[in-house]
């Protein structure tokens, strides 16, 4: 079919990528350094990123190219849903499992501590999340400016920090909290504290 679809000038690609980070539907990726459409399917033909590109390489063309498939595009998302690496260290800055993200913030103790089956920890905690997981004493690192990078460059709905009731631990809470306030954005925060015999102390 004939329709509206854009069309990426490598001439003019400085490589920055800002245009495969708007593109929802994931159409658009980078290979050698250059943006590239890799699927006309998953072109909406709506232009999200064309104001994001800085040189001006995007535009629309009219041609042949396969229809819209949005059955596929989601079926895609729900797979990229799915956070890796949960490291904090390791977890990129920029992500599409961000988009919309309600965050937890949890310390790697707490998945072990938590005083009931591995499902119940999944359901309770887990569920509907993007999880980052750290510990401050091994790392021994301040995940604050990682964290304030997050939070700024995406749009997190929400924070929720788990953490064991040991002394150590308080670095996972003050790191997110300096985070927050470094980022100027007024974000819903909740701080659930495990004790060592698993119990939930504070919620």
């Amino acid at each position: 079919m004939i329709r509206k679809i854009i069309e990426i000038d490598q001439k003019k690609c400085n490589g920055c990528g800002l245009c495969a980070s708007a593109c929802h539907e994931g159409a658009i990726g980078m290979v050698s350094g250059k943006a590239f459409l890799l699927r006309d399917d998953y072109c909406d033909g709506l232009g999200d990123c064309l104001p994001a590109c800085p040189t001006g390489a995007i535009s629309f063309v009219e041609r042949e190219a396969a229809a819209y498939d949005e059955a596929a595009v989601k079926a895609r998302q729900a797979l990229r849903s799915r956070n890796w690496p949960v490291q904090i260290k390791l977890a990129p800055v920029t992500a599409p499992y961000f988009d919309h993200a309600n965050l937890l913030i949890a310390a790697d103790c707490t998945a072990y501590a938590y005083g009931n089956s591995d499902e119940s920890f999944r359901k309770t905690f887990l569920q509907n999340r993007v999880t980052l997981i750290g510990c401050p004493k091994l790392d021994a690192v301040d995940y604050s400016e990682k964290l304030t990078s997050i939070i700024t460059d995406n749009d997190i709905q929400s924070v929720t920090v788990l953490r064991m009731e040991v002394p150590c631990c308080g670095g996972m809470e003050y790191s997110i909290k300096k985070a927050l306030q470094a980022s100027g954005k007024t974000i819903p925060l909740q701080v659930i504290v495990v004790g060592i015999d698993g119990t939930v102390i504070t919620r």
